[in-house]
């Protein structure tokens, strides 16, 4: 407490305190004075000549009972034991924080396959380790030194080039690319809908074959058993992700296209060869012009626009797709004059109808909706949204017009969209 407060309270004899002791020069008389700072108070206190009272501080005599040597004993071990854990704890926390700096915590290798695709060119003159880092960096190898490791232990040489990878590969199936062990793949991947230059591009980025090669073979189409009609392989071109080993001549890779397309036309039952092709026809339209929910009442209404009985539409398709097919553009909007031009063969504005060829290549729900198509009245359909496809349907020109205004409003809403 403060030595300033008046007030404090007495613990017996001995409590500490501000007190003056003065001995007698004779005798054995002692008088205790409190200090003046504790309220004036004077006290004297007689005692016998035969009785000294104890110091205050030799008073203060420890008389516990000590602990057992066993006691001690027992606590020396706690204490030691104690230390040892606290001991082995900071060297666990210190070899955790030192893992990241000495890269002790890093994956050395995937346990693959691996997913997807890495396209990454060895350019002339690199080395391994710029090799590896690369592959690292891509997401190819977890580690780029142990994946040199790897690539020293094959024996192999590097040679500069273009090679497809995957993400996430064990070191040794890499290595196995690099060194052309087999491991290696062509990959690609086919839109629905794509046109055949666009098709053949994409082929040969993914496989290295000159694309006037792929185009070659795409212009004899009849070694590919397609129907007799066909001018060249548009349309029949299987869409997908495709892989196959390094070294698989253009022709295999086609024919393995075209045969996923002619499977799924025989799948539906459509074996006749002139029937084969209108189909793919009719199908390549509908991919173009109809959202995927959409199709087989495209394919419908198509098919309605074909009758001989039809007295609205007099046997025109009418459709944009296939003008702009046979015009080399991608376009929403066509003029008066483009829609009149006899001259364009897939003018079906103007060429009652189905266009001479197929416009790219169908996917296997829009080849099922031209093989089972809706049984429904539409002459008409226009998709009003290209974000969501919704198409609109009607049986007349006076309906489908308020349709068309839809798509008009949706335009004007997201300009640049619709050109």
């Amino acid at each position: 407490m403060s030595q300033d407060h008046p007030d404090f309270e007495h613990h017996g004899a001995h409590t500490a305190d501000p007190t003056y002791t003065f001995a007698a020069a004779h005798g054995h008389h002692e008088e205790t004075h409190h200090a003046a700072g504790y309220g004036g108070l004077h006290e004297e206190t007689h005692h016998d000549d035969d009785y000294h009272e104890p110091h205050p501080v030799l008073a203060a005599v420890d008389t516990r009972p000590q602990p057992s040597k066993k006691v001690r004993r027992r606590r020396r071990g706690l204490a030691l034991f104690l230390t040892f854990a606290v001991f082995v704890a900071a060297v666990a926390l210190g070899a955790q924080l030192l893992k990241p700096l000495l890269g002790m915590d890093r994956l050395k290798d995937y346990p693959g396959p691996g997913t997807g695709t890495v396209s990454v060119t060895v350019m002339p003159g690199a080395g391994p380790k710029q090799v590896a880092d690369q592959l690292q960096s891509e997401g190819v190898v977890a580690d780029s030194s142990s994946f040199l490791e790897a690539f020293s232990a094959s024996g192999g040489e590097l040679s500069p080039g273009d090679f497809t990878f995957r993400k996430e590969m064990k070191n040794s199936d890499a290595v196995a690319v690099l060194v052309d062990k087999g491991a290696g793949v062509i990959y690609f991947a086919l839109s629905a809908g794509l046109r055949i230059n666009e098709s053949l591009d994409a082929i040969a980025q993914g496989s290295g074959i000159p694309v006037d090669q792929l185009k070659a073979l795409s212009d004899s189409p009849a070694q590919f058993g397609v129907p007799g009609k066909a001018k060249n392989l548009e349309g029949f071109l299987a869409p997908g992700e495709y892989r196959f080993p390094l070294g698989t001549s253009a022709k295999d890779i086609l024919q393995k296209l075209v045969k996923g397309t002619m499977d799924e036309l025989k799948a539906q039952g459509i074996t006749d060869p002139t029937k084969q092709y209108q189909a793919i026809i009719v199908a390549s339209i509908v991919q173009a012009e109809g959202g995927q929910a959409d199709y087989r009442n495209v394919a419908g209404a198509i098919y309605n626009r074909l009758k001989p009985s039809n007295k609205e539409t007099n046997g025109l398709i009418q459709s944009d797709a296939t003008v702009t097919y046979g015009l080399g553009t991608k376009t929403f909007h066509l003029t008066d004059e483009q829609k009149a031009d006899k001259g364009n063969p897939y003018n079906t504005y103007a060429i009652a109808g189905l266009p001479v060829g197929p416009i790219g290549s169908p996917g296997k729900t829009a080849i099922d909706a031209a093989a089972k198509p809706a049984a429904n009245n539409y002459l008409y359909w226009v998709t009003i949204n290209l974000d969501t496809k919704e198409t609109k349907f009607s049986s007349t020109l006076a309906e489908h017009n308020k349709y068309v205004a839809l798509y008009t409003a949706w335009c004007t809403d997201n300009p640049g969209r619709c050109v």
